[in-house]
């Protein structure tokens, strides 16, 4: 992490830190930053697009959470989390209309991007390229959670939400050394692994008897990451920051 780009980007230097940043030209990091038009603090759970509303912005990520969640028969599912520096309804620049609702996850930092200007910016091939990439980060994760929901069983698959988590931060330079601070509660947990409530509280039980970690108010305490991440069977290759999906110069402007 180069804190001379998070002080010359304050808004947006986080995006795609640890995965495709090293690939951007300095033009194209001080373009993205320049994209966003507006900044908003909003506390508590707050809806940013919810499904079937037109959107005319996108929203980068610039602290806190935001959870995608789609709700049928009453019942909400979490399929999917944004950590800071993501550029979370991309999407929306060209679906127009969500089949989910972005909701951010107690306080938040969040920077509005007009679809106006980013179709000014898409003309240049590599930046339009980078931003496509984007958006297929998120693909890459939401299949990997499909394969972990089928895999893996409650605390295996919370614990394989827990890695993600922890790795996505590191990432971005937002990791601990000893887990995670978090406004996630265990309905939260449930909804993100397909469970209910009840099983998920067994679960986390679980996790600490195991002696892999204990969650408490938001917060994970693990004493072996390690540990942790070979019980939930972790490999970080899908988030494209690590091992052989990693970008090294295959997007450098040319």
């Amino acid at each position: 992490m180069s804190q001379h780009d998070l002080d010359r980007h304050p808004l947006t230097g986080r995006f795609l830190m640890g995965r495709l940043r090293h690939g951007m030209t300095e033009d194209e990091k001080d373009l993205i930053e320049a994209l966003v038009e507006e900044t908003v603090t909003v506390s508590g759970p707050t809806v940013v697009l919810a499904r079937g509303v037109l959107a005319e912005r996108s929203t980068m990520l610039i602290e806190g959470y935001i959870l995608r969640t789609v709700t049928e028969n009453g019942r909400r599912y979490i399929v999917g989390i944004n950590v800071p520096g993501d550029f979370v309804d991309l999407h929306s620049f060209a679906l127009k209309r969500l089949d989910h609702d972005v909701i951010t996850l107690g306080d938040a930092r969040l920077g509005y991007v007009s679809h106006r200007r980013l179709s000014q910016a898409i003309r240049d091939p590599h930046l339009a390229r980078i931003l496509w990439f984007a958006t297929l980060l998120d693909a890459a994760v939401h299949r990997e959670w499909i394969v972990k929901l089928e895999q893996l069983t409650a605390v295996k698959r919370v614990a394989h939400v827990f890695c993600e988590i922890w790795h996505r931060l590191d990432l971005v330079g937002l990791g601990r050394r000893d887990g995670l601070r978090t406004p996630l509660i265990q309905a939260d947990l449930a909804d993100m692994c397909g469970t209910t409530a009840i099983h998920m509280n067994r679960a986390l039980r679980q996790l600490k008897k195991e002696g892999l970690g204990e969650f408490r108010r938001g917060a994970l305490y693990v004493p072996d990451r390690a540990a942790l991440e070979g019980f939930a069977g972790f490999d970080p290759t899908y988030l494209y920051g690590t091992g052989e999906l990693r970008l090294r110069d295959e997007f450098d402007a040319t």
